[in-house]
């Protein structure tokens, strides 16, 4: 969204830079990002502690906490999906009632509302 904007749809695009939108990011992709980071599979600018937050300033996003309903929901859903912060991802979604950008074509079989990132 913010380093590679280019990536997203016009529409993705577009329902980001509403103000009228919300945007949130869960816990657990920053956790993500964070693992990712350690073992050298994703390359950043700065450190996640760094980089998450300032991204999130800029943008105006707001953190989702991963709860303790979020975390048992997942035990729920079909496995449709088996990367676990996915399946959070899917739960946090249908519990709030959140759209989820993604370009993972997984995310669909799920009772959720997609916006398609590409």
């Amino acid at each position: 969204m913010v380093s590679e904007p280019e990536r997203l749809s016009k529409r993705a695009r577009r329902l980001i830079l509403d103000t009228r939108n919300e945007r949130v990011l869960s816990t657990a992709s920053a956790w993500e990002i964070a693992i990712k980071y350690s073992i050298r599979k994703l390359e950043l600018p700065e450190p996640p502690s760094e980089f998450v937050r300032t991204r999130m300033a800029l943008t105006q996003t707001t953190p989702l906490a991963v709860e303790l309903h979020h975390a048992v929901a997942t035990a729920r859903l079909p496995f449709h999906h088996r990367d676990p912060f996915d399946r959070l991802l899917i739960a946090q979604a249908q519990l709030e009632k959140l759209p989820i950008l993604t370009s993972d074509r997984h995310f669909k079989l799920y009772d959720i509302e997609i916006i398609p990132a590409d």
